[in-house]
């Protein structure tokens, strides 16, 4: 598979997660007029460890990534790892952790990048991975 086809499958499944959010308990509450029922702007972000087999690595990774929540911008934060489901041609695990964060704007999004909080988690979890890939999706009207 090229890199080309795992981007546009990852860009795929950061799409169909933001719809999943959408239509879930979330928007099953009442939505004031004139707002959306999900946040504009989302930021999904895939690690992969240089130790992919250490624990503690990934417990390190998770504990940083759990920081980003205490910036204001964020809306929502969802952080994983891969999930145990049937691997298809379309299906990459091998990173080693995700977060998918929500913003109301890309104004929020571009406050969280230099953020005290974010910055501090670059500073500390960097020598952990060996790659990153990132994705920031801006939603369209339906």
């Amino acid at each position: 598979m090229t890199d080309r086809s795992r981007r546009d499958i990852l860009l795929a499944a950061t799409t169909l997660a933001v719809g999943a959010t959408a239509t879930g308990a979330r928007a099953a509450a009442s939505t004031p007029a004139g707002k959306a029922a999900f946040p504009p702007v989302v930021h999904h972000v895939f690690f992969w460890l240089k130790n992919p087999e250490s624990s503690e690595d990934l417990a390190a990774l998770l504990a940083g990534l759990r920081t980003l929540a205490g910036i204001d911008t964020v809306r929502g934060i969802h952080i994983g790892v891969p999930a145990d489901t049937e691997q298809r041609g379309v299906v990459d695990g091998s990173y080693s952790a995700s977060e998918l964060l929500f913003f109301d704007d890309v104004a929020g999004q571009d406050a969280y990048q230099i953020h005290p909080i974010h910055k501090q988690f670059v500073a500390d979890c960097e020598h952990l991975w060996e790659r990153v890939v990132v994705y920031d999706v801006k939603a369209v009207a339906p």
